[in-house]
């Protein structure tokens, strides 16, 4: 078995940096929006989602689900959701598309595409390391990757479909290991667009995202010290 790359320890100074970043982005994004009356034009893609009713947010999901299937990167989706739908049912629309794109790619390549993923992941060593943790450990393993994926998110839902995963175990651990994410995207995203329009800090969503960060950082550490210990 071949030992893991040593990674490099993240220092204060680094996540300083990361979190100075961020911080600069959104305010580039603000005040770029506001240049551009994105508020506006979120407004008229809102309005046209409305106009089909109860259709609207069923078709965003079917979208959805579609571009995960086709390992197409969903996290402009996922911020639009937000900016259209607001927190609560942004995180719904995208909770409930992330997860049926998730199982649907799983299910394919377990009984559409078994042959070829096979071929593209059976020399990859770590994906051998872990489809034997799946065996012993099951659902653990579900949560750990799905925090920490070692493959792109795409590449992810097909790589499961080769492993002895349940579907059940699969579908609830990879929605609920989504969620934190979702909510920080989605509810990030309604915070901005409300800032954008309204010309003030909606804090209540400044402080859910905090919340849920902190929480996805946990998570994260966790997901990292099982990973090194059983891989």
């Amino acid at each position: 078995m071949t030992a893991s790359p040593p990674t490099r320890p993240v220092t204060w100074i680094t996540r300083t940096w990361r979190w100075a970043v961020l911080v600069a982005a959104v305010l580039a994004i603000i005040a770029g929006g506001r240049q551009l009356g994105l508020a506006g034009r979120v407004g008229d893609l809102r309005a046209w989602i409305e106009s089909l009713g109860v259709w609207g947010p069923a078709v965003y999901v079917v979208v959805y689900a579609v571009l995960v299937t086709l390992a197409v990167p969903a996290t402009p989706l996922t911020a639009t959701a937000g900016a259209m739908f607001g927190s609560v049912l942004g995180v719904v629309v995208v909770s409930v598309g992330s997860t049926a794109g998730a199982v649907v790619s799983m299910l394919v390549a377990r009984y559409l595409l078994r042959d070829a993923m096979a071929r593209r992941f059976e020399a990859n060593e770590r994906f051998q390391q872990l489809n034997r943790l799946f065996e012993t450990q099951g659902a653990v393993i579900v949560v750990a990757i799905r925090l920490i994926p070692v493959f792109p998110f795409g590449a992810l839902n097909y790589a499961f479909g080769l492993t002895n995963v349940r579907l059940g175990t699969y579908t609830f651990w990879s929605w609920l290991c989504m969620l934190p994410m979702t909510v920080i995207i989605v509810v990030g995203s309604d915070a901005v667009v409300t800032t954008i329009r309204e010309g003030g800090v909606p804090w209540a969503l400044v402080v859910t995202v905090a919340a849920m960060a902190g929480i996805m950082t946990l998570l994260v550490r966790q997901a990292r010290r099982k990973l090194k210990a059983d891989v």
